[in-house]
């Protein structure tokens, strides 16, 4: 696809009919004047509309979306029966507040996210939250008072959210902690099995998995009493931290660890459940269930919308008051949630994100051959992570920066995770030749870089 130019005609009718007073331009100049610096950008594109796989911008250009909102609309953008659910429902309940009342949407939600859920948990209770961070620090308190213990341990390369409790368990980026104080006391780290870049150095994927389940086994031994451990939480799949693989046995010895100590095995599914992995949930990939799940991105269709889900003994012991939200299980929320669910499930989403996702990681392993800088292919489903590296191996920082704006410019959104990984994440409901044409831009971008 060739570049494309910005072009300066305002007011604009774009393809929905409706007529721009505005330009990206000067939307994005708005946004510097008024929006926190805080937040980083991949792209330098204001989008105005979505439908299906497609972003457009406020001049009505067209970008093919490899991004899903960081890996959250995967029934595409205003999917009609998303729509049409958050309408229908808009115009009967906007919000309650499930402290004051009891709403059908939230019991439908909780329902139906029980009803696909590995194992016991199909027999599971939880609560509704907002966002994944507050599903995170749900589960950890959760986890905290039914044990009576204080300990956490966590991983690094691992991402669970910026507030200052989930952060305290994130350890994805140090620059996300600069300058924080006061972070939830309690937490371990524990280095992730991220083989490529092995952090024990390591050349064997089965090596560095025992390797690093060995450090919680010493550090249970030296440091963290085992019986003031309350739980080990963890990504299937390291989202943020490189779309890390784990190799086959370490979530397994995750669990045995937990089982021994009376320890609480927490799952951390906010980017990878729903479908995005080629399973309901990525802990399926190694016949695993936690005790405790976390859930969000596309729970709520777009909306925000969180879940702890846990075995229903647990939850339980949590006495009424023990937690709760305002605006969490917000009706609309829910609604689109269950409509973005059903639409995985009937439309057999997930066997179609392994076969799209074979596909992409085997084109890029193709260009591998002719592109040094491609390093690692890895992923599950359409999680897929391109790791890029500079001549002498080292992670490929700076130029991933400038090829993901490049990408932009040729009409395709993605982002980055890890230091230097393309985050491949599209709605799920792409199709073979959405994904074809997607890879088609990446490599030519990488070629210019090479």
């Amino acid at each position: 696809m060739a570049e494309m130019e910005p072009t300066a005609q305002v007011p604009f009718e774009g393809s929905q009919g409706k007529v721009q007073d505005i330009a990206s331009t000067e939307l994005i100049e708005r946004d510097h004047a008024t929006v926190a610096r805080a937040i980083y950008r991949y792209t330098d594109v204001a989008f105005d509309w979505g439908e299906g796989a497609y972003l457009y911008d406020f001049e009505g250009r067209k970008y093919l979306d490899f991004a899903a909102g960081i890996a959250t609309m995967n029934v595409g953008h205003c999917h009609p029966a998303v729509v049409e659910a958050i309408c229908d429902q808009a115009r009967t309940l906007i919000h309650g507040a499930s402290h004051v009342a009891y709403m059908r949407p939230y019991v439908d939600m909780m329902e139906a996210l029980r009803a696909v859920a590995p194992g016991d948990l199909k027999k599971g209770k939880g609560i509704l939250m907002n966002s994944g961070s507050e599903a995170v620090e749900t589960g950890i308190k959760l986890a905290r008072y039914v044990t009576n213990r204080s300990m956490i341990i966590a991983f690094m390369d691992g991402f669970h959210g910026r507030s200052m409790g989930a952060l305290a368990l994130t350890a994805s980026n140090s620059a996300y902690r600069q300058r924080v104080a006061g972070l939830l006391a309690g937490v371990c780290h524990i280095p992730y099995p991220y083989c490529y870049r092995c952090p024990l150095k390591h050349e064997s994927p089965q090596t560095c998995g025992l390797a690093c389940l060995n450090l919680v086994e010493k550090m249970l031994q030296t440091v963290l009493p085992p019986d003031d451990l309350a739980g080990i939480i963890v990504e299937p799949i390291a989202g943020e931290g490189g779309y890390i693989v784990p190799p086959d046995g370490f979530i397994q010895g995750l669990r045995e660890i937990c089982d021994r100590c009376g320890a609480l095995l927490i799952t951390d599914e906010v980017q990878t459940a729903l479908g995005r992995t080629g399973k309901m949930f990525a802990v399926e990939h190694w016949d695993v269930v936690p005790d405790v799940t976390c859930v969000a991105k596309p729970l709520g269709g777009g909306l925000p919308l969180g879940a702890m889900l846990a075995r229903a003994e647990l939850v339980d012991a949590w006495p009424p008051a023990s937690q709760g939200s305002t605006f969490g299980g917000n009706p609309i929320a829910c609604r689109a949630g269950l409509a973005t669910l059903r639409i995985v499930q009937e439309e057999d989403l997930m066997a179609h994100a392994v076969e799209l996702g074979d596909y992409i990681q085997s084109r890029f392993r193709e260009a591998q051959k002719e592109l040094p800088m491609i390093g690692d292919v890895r992923g599950k489903g359409l999680m897929v992570g391109i790791e890029l590296v500079s001549p002498d191996g080292s992670p490929a920082g700076e130029t991933i920066k400038r090829v993901i704006k490049e990408i932009a410019a040729s009409g395709l959104v993605l982002t980055k995770c890890g230091i230097s990984s393309l985050r491949i994440a599209p709605p799920l409901i792409i199709t073979q030749e959405q994904a074809s044409q997607g890879v088609d831009i990446i490599i030519e971008a990488l070629r210019r870089n090479e």
